[in-house]
């Protein structure tokens, strides 16, 4: 593993405080970032090396040539990263999605169709099988965003599940790991509990920080399992069938594209763990069937923003493949 100073360690943090913020905006892949900052690579096979060997050459070395060995001082600096961005945009989006709930969804719908243009057009080579399989999985995705939630961020069973699958952003540049927070309707929950945990930290209240921990580290355990069990397989099907995954994943936000669609009307409500009611079954509508402002121009705008930020972010990747 490469030798780094005290400069370069502060480097990946700024890489990993960059992968943070693609995190939790539905849209941007983590993984996107991770590849174009040149450590997708080294974080894959970081990852991959990590098993309980570690314990075991630590025992026997100590814990400095096991440190070493494991490469942990990237993966403390790259996470350290993220968490530390993540932390500090989670209430930010979180009063957002409160206030300005069009605009965000609006820009959030921009990302997703440049994303859709930058994943798909990575397929070098179309086939009736390649073809098929983008539109079962739009299909598929549309069913999902059409059914009732699996749960909510107060069940521990689906916290868990939530971070087993998300952690796939980490994996493959191209998904986003709240794109599928949001498909499975855990997104909002999932911020807010970050968004309480800051909030609890910046108090000092012990009651909000015990609480928030408790469903962060379920969701952290689901996706350190996620991590193990994926990462092999995703990463051998990218590296042998990478026009079907691609076309997949294309499919899948193309299908995905009703859960972010910014008119909604709420058909049902539930209670969460403060007793409010807060949306749980909407259904999109047209932007004149909206009750309210529709926001018509700003939501345009805010989508041409989202939609720029994937482009800006595919051409540094150009530029950097060139240079």
């Amino acid at each position: 593993m490469p030798k780094r100073n005290f400069i370069q360690y502060l480097v990946i943090t700024a890489k990993g405080m960059a992968m943070g913020a693609a995190d939790v905006v539905p849209g941007v892949s983590g993984g996107t970032i991770a590849f174009i900052s040149g450590i997708y690579e080294e974080l894959i096979e970081t990852i991959h090396k990590l098993d309980l060997g570690f314990l075991k050459l630590w025992k026997k070395e100590g814990i400095s040539t096991a440190w070493k060995t494991y490469n942990l001082s990237f993966l403390v600096a790259l996470f350290a990263g993220v968490a530390i961005s993540i932390l500090s945009l989670a209430k930010v989006i979180t009063w957002l999605l409160s206030n300005h709930p069009i605009l965000v969804w609006s820009f959030f719908f921009g990302l997703v169709i440049a994303s859709i243009l930058y994943v798909g057009k990575q397929v070098t080579s179309w086939s009736v099988w390649i073809g098929a399989a983008l539109i079962i999985a739009a299909a598929a995705a549309y069913g999902v965003t059409l059914a009732e939630p699996l749960g909510t961020a107060d069940s521990t069973w689906f916290l868990f599940f939530a971070g087993f699958i998300a952690i796939i952003a980490m994996i493959l540049p191209g998904i986003s790991g709240a794109f599928i927070l949001l498909l499975m309707g855990a997104y909002t929950g999932i911020i807010g509990t970050i968004s309480l945990l800051g909030e609890g930290i910046a108090n000092m209240d012990w009651q909000r920080i015990s609480q928030a921990l408790m469903k962060i580290g379920i969701f952290a355990i689901g996706a350190i399992a996620g991590l193990k069990v994926f990462s092999r397989v995703l990463n051998w099907m990218f590296k042998n069938h990478k026009n079907l995954i691609l076309a997949v994943l294309t499919g899948f936000m193309v299908g995905a594209l009703n859960k972010i669609w910014p008119w909604k009307e709420v058909l049902k409500y539930r209670v969460d763990s403060h007793g409010e009611e807060v949306p749980f079954i909407e259904r999109s509508i047209m932007p004149t069937q909206y009750p309210e402002d529709p926001q018509i121009l700003l939501a345009l705008l805010f989508m041409v923003l989202g939609f720029l930020s994937i482009f800006i972010l595919e051409r540094a990747a150009v530029s950097k493949k060139k240079a």
